[in-house]
């Protein structure tokens, strides 16, 4: 694992963490912060700035449309960015893993996939750790260790744009380590940054938010927004297994679950994704098909299903997970077409550098 600790960024912890960090600011909240300075900046001087952040560069010197004493006097007040990549590992399918070091000295992973054709996506956590503790995900065997704050999710895909040569990034997931919906409001805020016309202008419709089901956060998206593309990781639809899969399944039962994602859907207008990740001789008999599309029945959903992507010493009720044969992976989605649901396979990106989906947390 590659090593791009700098020594400017060990001061940079040392010596400025009082700083406020302007890399996960809304433009709103940024033109407030810059008038309420002892001499105040315009609002134009403002969208300089915020468009500058957007374009990657990580100082004030960068900013060569301000004069130098503004600079200067910016940088005396406040950090450009919060986090520093510590590592960096390539998979030779095309996918690259970064290891993100904060602040407190946490660390954090994120994730920029490219397909067939150089199409790229960038893969972001929310969360340093997770609280959900589904039983096949590594980073939830990991525990949980705190909320990501809105810079140190913006700056994740910063970190991942200055990556990619050729190809902008075209879409985000929300998909990395944690649960998006157990942080929603720094969420939201890193979400109007990324998608704000005057910086990095991501159109919602290309960024999808995957949830372990949390249905308080589920209604606060229905009725607050934003409407982006929501993915609701199910893995089970009956709801014994799903509690012991995944313990969240408990406090947030199938049925309320499904009444949620339909309200979603009808107040955003989108089509939901159900995520089934598949372990081997667990959740892929015809009793499973069935409860599938029970659950799907009368959503406007598609059904991805992921194969388990492997991690060392993961247990379920004794024994040892593993990946599902083809076969059995053909015949549960065999199933689940003939019961009238429309079914994606996940592409298995990222594993030599455990950076696929339940892998985040593994360093190779």
């Amino acid at each position: 694992m590659e090593s791009v600790t700098t020594a400017s960024w060990k001061c940079l912890k040392k010596s400025e963490p009082e700083k406020k960090v302007l890399s996960g600011l809304p433009l709103n909240e940024l033109i407030d912060e810059l008038k309420s300075l002892p001499a105040p900046l315009p609002p134009f001087r403002a969208k300089q700035i915020f468009k500058w952040i957007s374009r990657g560069i990580t100082s004030f010197e960068e900013m060569t449309d301000l004069d130098k004493s503004l600079r200067e006097n910016l940088d005396s007040r406040f950090s450009v960015r919060s986090s520093e990549v510590s590592a960096r590992l390539e998979d030779p399918d095309g996918t690259v893993k970064l290891q993100i070091s904060l602040l407190d000295e946490s660390k954090i992973e994120a994730v920029l996939l490219s397909d067939a054709e150089d199409r790229k996506t960038a893969c972001i956590s929310t969360q340093a750790g997770c609280p959900v503790g589904c039983v096949f995900c590594k980073t939830g065997s990991l525990g949980f260790s705190r909320n990501l704050n809105s810079a140190e999710i913006v700056e994740q895909f910063l970190h991942l744009k200055a990556l990619s040569t050729g190809t902008n990034i075209s879409n985000i997931v929300i998909m990395g380590m944690g649960e998006p919906l157990l942080n929603l409001a720094e969420l939201r805020r890193a979400l109007a940054v990324l998608s704000d016309a005057e910086g990095l202008g991501i159109s919602r419709r290309r960024v999808t938010v995957s949830t372990s089901g949390v249905i308080s956060g589920i209604r606060d998206l229905t009725d607050n927004g934003p409407h982006i593309r929501l993915a609701c990781s199910l893995t089970s639809a009956r709801q014994d297994l799903r509690n012991r899969l995944m313990p969240i399944g408990e406090t947030n039962p199938l049925p309320l679950l499904k009444k949620a994602l339909t309200a979603y859907q009808q107040k955003s207008g989108q089509r939901i994704t159900l995520e089934a990740v598949l372990l081997g001789g667990v959740n892929t008999t015809p009793a499973d098909a069935a409860a599938m599309i029970d659950f799907a029945r009368s959503l406007d959903a598609v059904i991805n299903l992921i194969p388990w992507n492997p991690v060392e010493g993961m247990i379920f009720e004794g024994k040892p997970l593993r990946e599902p044969s083809r076969a059995e992976a053909e015949t549960f989605a065999s199933l689940l077409e003939k019961g009238g649901l429309k079914v994606t396979r996940r592409y298995r990106k990222g594993r030599g550098v455990a950076g696929a989906c339940g892998q985040l947390g593994v360093v190779p």
